[in-house]
């Protein structure tokens, strides 16, 4: 072959390669995921865990932020106002998926989008309230993870009692409106008479409400309280437990965050463990799987958690056998 010819066919098939390594060396596709809270704050210490876990989930499956995954936070802060718009927002700019924290964010969130695939986490009751057809087959554009199971509920009585043997009366505060609402009072109602005591719920509309209603209760001595899951409740947070505090009421949540706020004791699923499950069920439907086939999942961690220093600030001196059980003592 001539030198001549031989330039021709290298410089020819250094052209036709150019493509190749072109292509080669292009980035990831750039995947995106809008993120809607419902009640809870991006500075709140829970919060920061919970995101924390999701973004490790997603790092251990391969999405990173600087590479290949793009996250659009939208923080409702309790107000549902905030929240409507943000879901339309967020159906606008039209995510590849949406991460939905709390019960508040899917009813909005449905209202606007059908077909964009939505995962929520801390939700309670999603058949009751019509967001999937089932939890085996929820059949919509949405799955996700429960917040808890209904016979939680009674759980909480149980330990209201445990922890303060002279409790006869309990002031359950709910949202009525929500079938959550309804439902948790509904299974801590009817468990009442077992335990001795008699409940009354407390509506969370607004904290005028809650703190009238708590003091007229708390008035009649033997009280303790009980706070249901809502993003009322969770909103509200700070006032139920000043009020407790107060009153000198013995009480009970549904969250970690709540004891370390200075609430007695709580009971609940571990979020953090709910929201690190969550970033698998993203990146599976980033990787092509619908909503409609994932099903709904119970949580599989459940933590008791106590804080002493309230307890002996209330005048209770806890059980051995309920101290040794709390997965958490707050000192």
């Amino acid at each position: 072959m001539k030198r001549r010819e031989f330039i021709t066919l290298l410089g020819g098939a250094v052209v036709a390669a150019r493509p190749v390594a072109a292509r080669a060396q292009q980035p990831e596709r750039m995947r995106s995921i809008g993120v809607l809270v419902g009640a809870q704050r991006p500075d709140d210490p829970e919060s920061q865990a919970n995101f924390a876990a999701f973004l490790q989930g997603l790092q251990h499956l391969g999405w990173d932020e600087s590479r290949n995954v793009q996250i659009d936070y939208r923080w409702g802060l309790g107000n549902a106002d905030n929240v409507r718009k943000y879901a339309m927002e967020l159906a606008t700019i039209a995510p590849d998926v949406i991460l939905a924290s709390g019960t508040s964010t899917i009813t909005p969130l449905l209202q606007v989008t059908r077909t964009l695939p939505i995962v929520f986490v801390n939700v309670a009751d999603p058949v009751g309230a019509g967001f999937v057809d089932s939890l085996s087959r929820p059949g919509g554009n949405t799955t996700g993870f429960l917040q808890f199971e209904y016979g939680l509920s009674g759980k909480w009585l149980e330990l209201l009692k445990e922890s303060a043997p002279s409790v006869t009366r309990a002031a359950v505060l709910r949202d009525p409106s929500i079938t959550a609402g309804i439902g948790q009072f509904a299974i801590i109602q009817s468990l009442a008479s077992s335990v001795g005591v008699e409940v009354s719920p407390v509506n969370v509309r607004d904290a005028g409400e809650i703190e009238r209603a708590v003091a007229a209760f708390a008035r009649a001595g033997n009280g303790g309280l009980i706070a249901t899951t809502s993003a009322l409740t969770l909103l509200h947070r700070d006032l139920i437990i000043a009020l407790a505090a107060r009153h000198r009421l013995p009480a009970v949540f549904n969250r970690r965050s709540y004891v370390v706020s200075g609430g007695l004791l709580s009971y609940g699923a571990d979020l953090v463990d709910q929201y690190r499950r969550a970033a698998a069920y993203v990146d599976r439907i980033l990787k092509g799987e619908k909503p409609a086939d994932l099903p709904v999942q119970a949580p599989t961690k459940y933590e008791l958690v106590i804080n002493l220093k309230t307890a002996k600030a209330l005048g209770i001196i806890l059980p051995p056998s309920l101290l040794a059980r709390a997965d958490e003592v707050i000192e």
